[in-house]
């Protein structure tokens, strides 16, 4: 089996380089690059199997960075490696797409073991289908049109009839759960299994993060609306 390779974006030679080696050892293959810029163009120049990106660089900082990569691959998993431990530091790299967050100093087995994690569940879904691929894969919410399998998002009573909206994996999957579940509640726990694979503080703060992109791209339709039940989790009500 190959090695699965790491994009390593850490501005600080010296951690980068025993932070890469420790890595090696357990058979990842590490890109290291010292700036956002050089991690961009090993990006482009390389395939790899996540990308772990320090937050404050020179030349591109780590949001910035991770924003250009999931652009370009919205299914690339992420994590970010930071200094600070503030809350709206963590929620921003959540609100980008990040599949985790550690704080710096963090022991490199943390590190490895979050890896690890994020891969396997990444493996776990490649064989299946999307969630609910028992229903179809075609929705009607309201007034819009979901193609779960283009991941395809059409509001029908727009001004514009070619407006449509691709929405990333994770995006996909939740609005598939909810929209499977249209009116009743769906609840975090099971969510948060389904489709982060766990669940953690973390994974939480991620999907609140998604429930609020969903919001956003449902809220032409007055009808539709994602409302949190307290101590269960999310409906999707449609009127």
């Amino acid at each position: 089996m190959d090695n699965k390779q790491i994009l390593l974006v850490e501005d600080d030679q010296n951690f980068g380089d025993v932070l890469s080696s420790y890595l090696e050892l357990y058979q990842y293959d590490v890109t290291l690059a010292n700036d956002g810029v050089k991690g961009w163009n090993a990006f482009k120049d390389g395939k790899f199997d996540i990308c772990i990106l320090d937050v404050m660089m020179p030349e591109k900082d780590g949001f910035t960075l991770a924003k250009e990569i999931l652009h370009a691959d919205p299914s690339m998993p992420l994590i970010f490696l930071t200094a600070k431990s503030l809350k709206a530091d963590v929620l921003e790299g959540f609100r980008i797409g990040a599949d985790d967050y550690i704080t710096k100093p963090f022991n490199s087995e943390e590190l490895l073991l979050r890896i690890n994690a994020i891969l396997k569940r990444k493996r776990s879904n490649v064989p299946e289908k999307p969630v609910s691929q028992e229903v179809s894969r075609y929705y009607t919410i309201g007034d819009y049109h979901y193609d779960a399998d283009l991941r395809i998002l059409v509001y029908t009573k727009a001004a514009n009839p070619d407006q449509k909206v691709k929405l990333s994996p994770r995006e996909s999957a939740l609005l598939c759960l909810f929209a499977d579940n249209m009116n009743n509640v769906v609840a975090r726990a099971e969510a948060l299994t389904k489709i982060w694979g766990d669940d953690t503080y973390f994974t939480a703060r991620s999907m609140d993060v998604f429930v609020t992109k969903l919001r956003k791209l449902l809220k032409e339709d007055p009808n539709i609306e994602i409302v949190n039940i307290h101590g269960n989790g999310f409906q999707l009500r449609v009127l």
